[in-house]
């Protein structure tokens, strides 16, 4: 580890210890009672606590609580935590017309852990016929928001349920999350795990995830992001885009897909991005060590991305360019023949991919690959004939 790293990690157990040493703001002192809407009392406290010249904590206990949709909103005057042992539930559908349930924002030196549940009661969104990645109207909201903190640590706590994505990080910087428990079942549409875009220095570590939908999910400028021992599934795999779908996306780099192991999903490790798109760069990509048990297309590139509900008419080549990739050590069985699929685009061929050492079958034979506009350079012992170009 450097002597950065090192420094960070030592920053976030202070943080850690500090909150845990300060001051605890009940919220049951705040007129907090079980099966009614925790809202008041949870701002009220919240209020307190960001206020403090010391360290504090927000404490919800035992108990199932009701919230409505609140933004927990900083800055604060010295780090703070919010520590969850209870149950929140959202309200129904029909109730929000926020993007978000819960949202903390513009926090600095922030802890979220606890053992409590984030239930979101997806079941009565996921039965809408109306599509929230086509339709600007959607108002299925993200169960929890991050939005600009930085130095936190979130572990320990459970999203179940949500109507739309689990937890999004926009603006974020220096922020771990460790230990969660995410799920949903597989078929509630568009409940990506943890959705990571235009944040710096981002951990995903030692999780659970099992959705409908990505269980990682990194957007365009999402820099030095690191997803360790993270066991996915069901779900659609841990997934880079799709990129290009925007004007002015940044771009993304420095992203570490490790220890990892996927079972029972769609794909598994992939890079997507729209045909069609404005010029952008996808740089410095790795994914190491991944153990693959019946997953759709373990290894993926593909910029010829279509949402599988949207028509989509033929359009020119991604303008995304794509390079400095590897895919290493990377072992088990997919569920279709294809077991590498790297489509790179016509216009901008990808530069630069790396395979090694991987060994992939599908039905007790060695797996096949698809691959086009790019010649990835090979190491190790590879089982899948690389044919195309």
């Amino acid at each position: 580890m450097s002597l950065r790293s090192s420094l960070k990690a030592i920053s976030a157990l202070l943080i850690l210890a500090h909150v845990a040493e300060g001051a605890v703001f009940d919220v049951t002192k705040y007129g907090a009672r079980p099966n009614a809407d925790l809202k008041p009392a949870l701002l009220k406290a919240w209020s307190l606590a960001c206020s403090s010249r010391t360290p504090s904590t927000v404490m919800i206990p035992a108990g199932t609580y009701p919230l409505s949709p609140v933004i927990i909103q900083g800055p604060c005057v010295a780090p703070v935590g919010v520590q969850l042992r209870g149950t929140l539930k959202a309200p129904p559908l029909s109730q929000i017309t926020t993007e978000s349930w819960v949202a903390f924002q513009r926090i600095d030196r922030f802890t979220l852990s606890g053992g409590g549940i984030f239930d979101g009661m997806g079941a009565d969104a996921w039965k809408k016929t109306i599509d929230c990645s086509t339709n600007t109207k959607c108002k299925r909201p993200t169960s929890i928001r991050f939005n600009f903190v930085k130095n936190a640590v979130i572990h320990d706590i459970t999203s179940k349920d949500a109507k739309q994505f689990h937890i999004t990080v926009l603006g974020g910087n220096d922020v771990t999350f460790q230990r969660l428990t995410i799920v949903a079942p597989e078929a509630s549409r568009n409940t990506d795990g943890i959705h990571i875009g235009r944040s710096i220095n981002i951990k995903v570590l030692d999780s659970r995830i099992g959705t409908g939908d990505d269980c990682v999910s990194i957007g365009d400028g999402a820099q030095q992001v690191k997803v360790e021992r993270v066991t996915c599934g069901p779900g659609h795999g841990i997934s880079v885009g799709s990129l290009g779908k925007y004007a002015n996306e940044q771009p993304v780099s420095g992203i570490i897909v490790k220890d990892c192991s996927i079972s029972k999903t769609m794909n598994g490790v992939r890079i997507k991005t729209w045909p069609g798109s404005p010029p952008s760069t996808a740089s410095d990509m790795h994914f190491e060590n991944i153990t693959m048990t019946n997953v759709g297309n373990p290894i993926v590139i593909n910029q010829n991305y279509c949402d599988v509900r949207l028509k989509c008419p033929p359009k020119p080549p991604s303008k995304v360019k794509i390079s400095k990739v590897s895919f290493k050590n990377i072992k088990g069985s997919s569920s279709t023949e294809v077991g590498v699929k790297l489509v790179c685009s016509s216009a901008l061929p990808c530069e630069n991919v790396e395979l090694g050492n991987i060994q992939l079958t599908y039905n007790g034979r060695a797996a096949k690959s698809e691959l086009a506009n790019i010649k990835p350079i090979t190491s190790g012992r590879i089982n899948v004939a690389l044919t195309g170009a």
